[in-house]
């Protein structure tokens, strides 16, 4: 669940008079870029992450008020970390100037301060996608620059980044995520904000040095291009933008590269012609077989492809090589396929035939879980689940995730798998989570994290499902 407390929408009336309406700068070329870009048509829902900073700042207000751009019903979003004291009152400045610019704005607060600024993005970004769905929002906003994208792929350079970390901040991310400032440096941003009166808030934890961004921002690009490269920032986005052209290119051959390597079994199986793939180079081979088991929802970072790699070569026909999230990759002869592991991935799904007392074992993902139910709530059980007996159609079922699977929230339906990844579970667990079905096929718990609506309906007696470990 979002450790979130959401804070109402609130609307405005009134657009102060003295709001600045530039016609050229980066009014005019912000607008150029959202012709070039194409993804903006007009007339969407657009959540915008306002943190109350310059560059989410201008962004609201480009959009907002920039002459020649179409309309847009925005919606504000502003998530507070609670990281620090008066961080709240960057939430009242942010609710203030929304009402005054007439927009409408949820806010959500973290029940308990982050542990980290990788726990931070977590929390917000969960915030986010939670306000997408609330709001029917077609595409999430945020304010990212060129100067984020050169301390981007600096950062990953200097950790050993592959060639795919090299294309750093993508416009377009996953889930409907754009980032139209992107192509523009901070100072032009931060020169739109002094021309149009706009005083964006100051977060005093963006110049602690011992956060390594901030350090990257603050000591070290400044460093480096006073004393080695005067343009390194605008190298390192150029470095970006031609990593991010490779990497679509070998998209495009990837189809043409994976024809006679890959190829279909009985059913829906999919196989890997041993000979076809070794004939490759060794980066080709790299590349289908990432693509191949990436449609599985199996990723692989550069140690596990390199072991991959080299099982392909000298694995014996018959043995198997485990990866995650239960799978294993096994060579028969001259094919190589992928199987559930023999012991990750077991799976034994249970059936709860009608609403009378009872217990049984399941395996979830190689997982046993000990299962009782029944009118009484379960003592000493890790999950339970709830709900009238009235809205339940028997028999239920207990069993893991599959794609497709979705669940009815008080805002919407919604995959289990983002479930699953917003709740930050790891791939092989995610297989091990319970999940209850009713007979007309409606997902009702996702245990631990959430339970639909549908089984909120009715005023008879409660039936429980508990859930321990076996």
């Amino acid at each position: 669940m979002s450790a979130v407390r959401r804070g109402s929408v609130e609307r405005g009336a009134v657009v102060p008079g003295g709001v600045g309406r530039p016609v050229s700068g980066l009014s005019r070329a912000f607008r150029l870029q959202l012709e070039r870009d194409g993804i903006l048509k007009g007339g969407e829902r657009l959540v915008v992450a306002v943190s109350g900073g310059v560059d989410s700042l201008v962004l609201l207000h480009l959009l907002r008020f920039a002459p020649g751009l179409p309309q847009f019903r925005l919606h504000a979003a502003h998530f507070d970390h609670a990281m620090r004291p008066g961080s709240c009152q960057d939430a009242l400045w942010v609710r203030g100037l929304c009402r005054a610019w007439d927009i409408p704005c949820t806010q959500g607060r973290a029940t308990s301060p982050p542990a980290s600024e990788a726990a931070a993005r977590e929390a917000r970004y969960r915030f986010l996608w939670e306000v997408m769905e609330a709001e029917g929002g077609d595409w999430l906003l945020t304010g990212h620059q060129a100067d984020d994208q050169a301390e981007t792929v600096l950062f990953r350079v200097l950790r050993g980044t592959g060639l795919r970390g090299l294309a750093g901040i993508p416009l377009q991310g996953e889930g409907r995520l754009y980032r139209p400032l992107l192509p523009f440096f901070r100072r032009d941003v931060a020169a739109y904000a002094r021309r149009v009166g706009l005083r964006p808030r100051e977060d005093p934890t963006n110049r602690d040095l011992s956060i390594s961004r901030n350090y990257l921002r603050h000591s070290l690009l400044p460093q480096v291009e006073a004393k080695v490269a005067p343009g390194a920032r605008r190298a390192l986005v150029r470095l970006a933008q031609l990593a991010r052209a490779n990497e679509e290119g070998w998209r495009s051959l990837l189809p043409r590269l994976m024809e006679g390597v890959v190829e279909a079994r009985d059913g829906d199986a999919w196989a890997v012609k041993r000979s076809a793939l070794l004939g490759c180079h060794p980066e080709v081979q790299a590349r289908i077989l990432r693509e191949w088991l990436g449609r599985h929802g199996i990723r692989l970072g550069g140690r596990g492809t390199r072991v991959l790699l080299e099982f392909t070569r000298v694995g014996a026909s018959g043995s198997r090589l485990p990866l995650p999230g239960g799978w294993c990759f096994r060579r028969d002869f001259d094919a190589f396929t992928l199987e559930r592991g023999e012991n990750a991935g077991a799976a034994s799904p249970l059936t709860i035939g009608e609403p009378r007392s009872g217990g049984g074992e399941v395996v979830l993902g190689g997982k046993k879980w000990w299962v009782v139910w029944g009118g009484q709530e379960p003592e000493g059980a890790r999950w339970v689940f709830r709900a009238p007996e009235s809205a339940l159609a028997f028999p239920l079922q207990l069993r893991s995730w599959s794609p497709g699977d979705r669940i009815l929230l008080p805002y919407g339906s919604k995959k289990v798998k983002k479930l699953l990844a917003e709740a930050r579970i790891p791939r092989p667990a995610r297989s091990q989570v319970p999940l209850l079905f009713d007979a007309r096929g409606r997902l009702l718990w996702v245990a631990g994290l959430a339970v639909s609506v549908a089984a909120a309906e009715g005023l008879e007696r409660l039936f429980f499902v508990g859930v321990r470990d076996a």
